[in-house]
């Protein structure tokens, strides 16, 4: 029998990974938005379920950094700011674990 075990470095890749798609989250978030500016996106159900799964995940940490971050004109710079925090903070859990 075998167990398999979990080391500090193995959590702090799990960690770092997650923290990777999230920021990848992010920036299809903003994407997303930039293309609904433009054009919208057609009504289908599985396409739907996907940018609802992707706002739905994103938003309530965008809109911590929105509350206090104001938009230029039609520009929100709020998602840089917030990736910006993830990416420093991420990197120091990340470290933190692998100790």
């Amino acid at each position: 029998m075998s167990v398999l075990a979990l080391t500090r470095g193995n959590i702090a890749d799990y960690a770092q990974a997650l923290i990777f798609v999230y920021l990848i989250l992010i920036i299809a978030n903003v994407l997303l938005s930039w293309i609904q500016m433009f054009r919208p996106i057609p009504y289908k159900m599985p396409l739907r379920a996907v940018i609802g799964f992707i706002e739905e995940s994103t938003n309530p940490y965008l809109n911590v950094f929105r509350s206090f971050i104001p938009r230029i004109g039609p520009l929100d710079i709020s998602p840089i700011v917030a990736i910006l925090v993830l990416s420093i903070l991420g990197g120091l859990v990340v470290d933190l674990i692998r100790g």
